[in-house]
C-alpha cells in the first residue's frame, strides 16, 4: 500500500482525510508528521493559500521521500477585504488561539449590519511528489458571520459561521454534515481523486 504524508500534526485533520480517502476507496496509508519527528514545521510565508500549501507539501515530500499532502485554509470576510484569509489561524497575534481570534474578528465587524456580513471559507489542498511534481485543488464554502458563538463542534471560526442555505453554524453540525459542504471537504474529496490517479 502506498504511503502518503499529511503535512500536519493536527490529529483532527488526519482523521478527516483518512475518512475521505476511505469513502473514496483510495487505498493509501496516511501518516501525519508525528511519524517524522525530524521534519521541522514549515514557515507559511506564501501570500495565498495555494502557495502556503505548496511550501509545506514540497518540504515534507523532500524530507520524507514520500508523496506529501498539505492544505491551507482560512476565513475570508467581505467586509474586511477578504481578511483574515491566510492569517486566519494567527489573526489575534498568536497562532491557533481560537477564542482570541473569534473575539477580535467579531469586534472588528461589530458595526457591520446583518445584511453585509458575507464571508467564505477557502481551502487549497496539494499533493507533492519527491520528484517535484505537484497538483493543486481548491474548495470554498460561502455563508455569513453571525454576531455570537453557537455550537461546540469543529474548531477555529466554526461557531460564528453559518453556511448559505443553513440556519446552523458549522460548529452545530455533525462532522459528516460539515464534511459534505465544507471548503476542506470539497478540496480533500477532489484531492482524493488526484491521489488515486497519480499513485495508481
Amino acid at each position: 500500500m502506498n504511503k502518503v504524508v499529511l503535512a500536519t500534526r493536527n490529529a483532527g485533520k488526519i482523521v478527516e482525510l483518512r475518512r475521505i480517502l476511505a469513502e473514496a476507496g483510495v487505498p493509501v496509508e496516511l501518516l501525519g508528521l508525528d511519524a517524522f519527528p525530524h521534519i521541522p514545521d514549515v514557515a507559511e510565508t506564501g501570500l495565498t493559500f495555494a502557495e502556503n500549501a505548496l511550501l509545506k507539501a514540497h518540504a515534507v515530500a523532500a524530507q520524507s521521500g514520500l508523496p506529501a499532502v498539505a492544505d491551507d485554509s482560512g476565513l475570508c470576510v467581505d467586509a474586511l477585504g477578504g481578511m483574515p484569509g491566510i492569517f486566519s489561524a494567527r489573526w489575534s497575534g498568536s497562532h491557533g488561539d481560537d477564542e482570541a481570534n473569534l473575539d477580535l474578528l467579531l469586534a472588528q465587524i461589530s458595526d457591520v449590519p446583518d445584511g453585509r456580513r458575507q464571508a467564505h471559507f477557502a481551502c487549497a489542498a496539494v499533493l507533492a511528489l519527491p520528484s517535484g511534481e505537484e497538483r493543486v485543488v481548491e474548495g470554498t464554502m460561502r455563508g455569513v458571520v453571525i454576531r455570537e458563538r453557537r455550537g461546540t463542534g469543529g474548531f477555529g471560526y466554526d461557531p460564528i459561521f453559518v453556511p448559505d442555505g443553513e440556519s446552523r453554524t458549522t460548529a452545530q453540525m455533525s462532522p459528516d454534515e460539515k464534511d459534505a459542504i465544507s471548503h476542506r471537504g470539497v478540496a480533500f474529496r477532489a484531492l482524493a481523486q488526484v491521489i488515486a490517479e497519480v499513485l495508481s
